[in-house]
């Protein structure tokens, strides 16, 4: 049976003794639940002490925020694929909204990305999402398929180890959310895209994003084409996000 993810994205919050705390608070409040993952994307610096505090607990996995395309090199203030690995990663954030559009990482720099994760060994969770403007002008399939593009050329073998979350931009932090119809017919369109592809159906994740919280998540989740939800800020109290990965989903 195919995981539901629970993925937790805390940007620039927490270094090692703050992620160290987090977690042992976290476990006070969580059991695990037979049917999902629950995956943590900390800043670098807090990946090792991450890795080392979820060990023993295959329900849980550690990835890194971002990384870069080369393995090596003169490429100051990157962080590489093997790297990552070495510090415990299993898992890479790629694509996120922020990279693209407050460090203006471009598509093509994106596909490089992915396959440098795919050949670390690592679970790439490519972001895709559109903006307002582009939301608003009818684009949103357009921007999405755009963005899915640097992916086209890989193997169909490839193309299934990838999870994908959506994050339409205008929905992160901002308090607003896709209505779970909106949400269902965006996931539905990347499925179909995998599966264009040669993927099976239900060996695509696609999780959702963008202001997750626990009087939400359970009808997000609900739709038969979301797989998990990659949360930010609601991820940051144990609480809160014991509370999130532990919903009943009908």
């Amino acid at each position: 049976m195919k995981q539901l993810i629970f993925a937790a994205n805390w940007k620039l919050h927490l270094g090692p003794d703050g992620a160290r705390q987090f977690l042992e608070a976290f476990s006070q409040h969580y059991d695990s639940v037979a049917d999902r993952e629950v995956w943590f994307f900390p800043a670098a610096v807090s990946l090792r002490t991450v890795a080392q505090s979820i060990q023993g607990h295959d329900y849980m996995k550690a990835g890194a925020q971002n990384v870069f395309g080369e393995p090596k090199g003169a490429f100051t203030g990157e962080l590489s694929v093997p790297m990552a690995q070495e510090a415990g990663a299993q898992a890479a954030l790629v694509g996120h909204s922020e990279r693209r559009h407050v460090f203006g990482e471009t598509d093509a720099e994106t596909g490089k990305k992915v396959r440098a994760v795919l050949e670390g060994g690592l679970v790439p969770l490519l972001c895709v999402g559109e903006k307002l403007e582009e939301r608003e002008a009818g684009g949103t399939l357009a921007v999405v398929q755009r963005q899915l593009g640097v992916l086209d050329g890989l193997s169909v073998t490839d193309l299934g180890q990838i999870v994908v979350a959506y994050e339409p931009v205008w929905a992160i932090g901002t308090g607003k959310t896709a209505t779970p119809s909106d949400a269902a017919e965006v996931h539905a369109a990347i499925r179909k895209w995998f599966v264009d592809k040669g993927v099976a159906a239900d060996e695509v994740s696609i999780l959702y994003g963008g202001s997750v919280k626990p009087t939400n998540v359970a009808s997000l989740v609900s739709e038969p084409d979301v797989d998990g939800v990659l949360v930010g800020g609601a991820s940051l109290d144990p609480e809160m996000w014991a509370t999130i990965a532990s919903v009943d989903i009908d």
